[in-house]
């Protein structure tokens, strides 16, 4: 019988009245919404940053540094939330966010502003997890799983309206605003959290797992690292670090195992549920960014049409996650986890099997609705797993288990960009290396329509077939998500866990 997640401690989740639920609530929503817009907000304005500054070939460093100081502090800050509670961390990574934004925007070299990046990543490791974290402790049952699907709503929020806002601050004001904005939403979040929220902890002795801690940030970072920066280090000592990084994780695991207070508790590594979430999160994030990444460029350098199609392609397919995130929280009320696992899976099936369908007669609303399907999918199994996650284990550990979901996601993320870039590249290396860039000239409209034939339809073939290499890993890796839904425990839904 596999493990489950201990539950023998007494849940001091916060009791609150109905209005402070609510300002609670919006108060975790905002640190969600300013860490998921940074992105793309920073990303529109960087033209106008590295014009001001100068160091453009700091610019890339400017976003590796910020998320891989995120993702290595993200099981940190989950588990000393359990320790702790969640209203210290938070406060703790709202002020170091802040504090680094403000700084961002004081910066007078591209390598100050980098360093500056370290201190806001350091802040928002704290905010997304434990933030949904919060949201989980103060809702349950069937609130729970409503409200975890509304949060699918700060991501399209993010997508839509941090390009507008980065490119409006960035031509019509300062390019400094472009991270001072984050200031007052930032400050309201954190005024909320000290007047509304109060959780007693039990008050005890605690020993912080601090080998572990730092077993986690040297094998995730040199991970995260070496992804990011594969194409620029090369495949010999890209390889390296990643085989140094799985010693140093494989260590960490051992080494869990030999401390009291572990940092990543072993029983979540052997509860179903627990293990079964990380896995699929894993496998979402490789397919979001196998999508966002790769579907508009087969719209535009296969297909031939413009950016705005591939554009509202994956405004659809962003639109659809949260819808079904809301959706497997209503089936989720009637039925099991496994059950609405199992039936986005098949969603997120079929939209991927439509996308290897793709050929470069397609039409856009055939690439659309493969897009918007596998969205669908991916939202239902998303908030399935959160809520099954933060359902199942109780309140002294249910910070590292939505910690541990939301990093793994993250990872996934990033093996995807690394390795679909890699096979694209490889497959797309005799058009790269010589000194016409027919790829970058096919992707354009204009310059394709004035390539001849003969040397356009080629490289549009080879196109064609190394992005059908990424769509056929899509379908395994939806294959794979469907086949984990179905080891999930039959009869476990909210129905039959105690709420909390």
């Amino acid at each position: 019988m596999p493990a489950e997640i201990t539950r023998e401690r007494i849940d001091p989740a916060p009791q609150v009245a109905a209005p402070n639920r609510v300002l609670i609530f919006i108060a975790a929503l905002a640190s969600v919404f300013i860490t998921a817009i940074e992105a793309t907000i920073v990303a529109t304005a960087m033209p106008t940053i590295v014009s001001s500054l100068g160091g453009f070939e700091l610019m890339s460093w400017v976003f590796t540094s910020y998320l891989l100081t995120q993702v290595v502090t993200v099981p940190i800050y989950g588990r000393l939330s359990d320790l702790y509670g969640r209203k210290p961390i938070l406060l703790i990574g709202t002020g170091l966010f802040l504090i680094g934004s403000l700084l961002c925007g004081f910066a007078w070299s591209m390598m100050s502003l980098v360093l500056f990046r370290v201190v806001q990543g350091l802040g928002a490791g704290a905010l997304m997890p434990v933030g949904r974290t919060l949201i989980g402790d103060i809702y349950n049952g069937a609130e729970r799983a409503r409200m975890q699907g509304y949060v699918s709503g700060v991501f399209i929020g993010a997508a839509v309206l941090g390009p507008v806002v980065g490119a409006f601050l960035a031509t019509h004001t300062i390019w400094p605003m472009v991270f001072w904005v984050n200031l007052p939403l930032g400050l309201f979040a954190g005024a909320i959290l000290l007047w509304a929220l109060h959780e007693h902890i039990e008050p005890r002795r605690h020993r912080i797992d601090w080998g572990g801690c730092v077993f986690i940030c040297v094998g995730t970072g040199t991970l995260m690292f070496a992804l990011a920066q594969a194409s620029s280090l090369g495949l010999g000592i890209a390889a390296g670090l990643v085989g140094v990084a799985l010693v140093v994780l494989l260590v960490f695991v051992v080494y869990e195992r030999s401390v009291p207070e572990p940092i990543w508790p072993i029983s979540l590594w052997q509860d179903r549920v627990a293990s079964s979430g990380n896995l699929v999160s894993l496998a979402l994030g490789a397919t979001t960014m196998g999508i966002a990444a790769y579907l508009p460029v087969y719209i535009q350098g296969v297909i031939g049409d413009t950016a705005l199609v591939s554009g509202m392609t994956i405004m659809a397919m962003s639109a659809s996650g949260p819808l079904g995130a809301v959706l497997a929280g209503r089936v989720m009320l009637r039925t099991s986890y496994r059950t609405t696992a199992s039936a986005g899976a098949v969603v997120y099936i079929i939209g991927s099997v439509m996308m290897t369908a793709l050929n470069a007669h397609s039409s856009a609303t055939w690439a659309m609705a493969s897009g918007l399907l596998m969205g669908f999918g991916i939202g239902m199994n998303n908030n399935t797993y959160m809520v099954a996650v933060q359902s199942e284990c109780a309140w002294n550990q249910r910070g590292i288990a939505t910690s541990a979901f939301v990093f793994c996601r993250i990872l996934g993320q990033a093996i995807g960009a690394a390795a679909f870039g890699g096979i694209l590249n490889a497959r797309l290396s005799s058009y790269l290396n010589g000194r016409d860039d027919l790829v970058a000239q096919i992707m354009s409209a204009g310059h394709r329509g004035a390539l001849p034939a003969d040397v356009a339809g080629p490289v549009i073939a080879q196109f064609d077939q190394a992005l059908h290499v990424i769509f056929y890993i899509l379908v395994a890796l939806a294959v794979a998500v469907m086949a984990v839904g179905l080891m999930l425990p039959k009869a476990r839904g909210l129905r039959t866990t105690d709420g909390r």
